[in-house]
């Protein structure tokens, strides 16, 4: 059945009424940051083991850190780093019963994208002084 049109397959219910939320990405962006600070834990651990084991070494890593990748790579994890822990204290209120109105939930998942921008910014803005 050679040039044989498929059948068209109807979408589910669900995605003609969905629309995005600040919330969904909240969420998105918590497990992303996560699993950016893991990366980072790695990062963490090959600078310590290269500080262990001697000037050589320690110099390479160093050298890394202190190039433009690994600059941004720092950065990104500083990003990562404030962002989830504004997730978390937004999680924090939750587990207590508070801020799951629609109304606080997408303030507050705005006000942990506006800590994400601007905490990294003063924190690098504080190390380079």
């Amino acid at each position: 059945m050679a040039g044989a049109a498929k059948p068209v397959r109807p979408l589910s219910p669900h995605v003609s009424v969905w629309r995005w939320h600040v919330t969904m990405a909240a969420s998105i962006f918590t497990r992303a940051t996560g699993a950016a600070l893991y990366l980072g834990a790695i990062g963490l651990a090959v600078w310590l083991a290269a500080l262990s084991a001697g000037p050589q070494a320690f110099a390479l890593a160093d050298a890394f850190f202190q190039s433009l990748i690994g600059q941004l790579a720092l950065y990104a994890m500083t990003l990562s780093v404030c962002y989830h822990l504004a997730a978390g204290l937004r999680h924090l209120f939750w587990d207590m019963g508070r801020g799951h109105e629609p109304k606080t939930a997408n303030a507050t998942a705005w006000l942990a994208f506006v800590f994400c921008l601007a905490g990294p910014i003063g924190i690098w803005a504080l190390a380079n002084l």
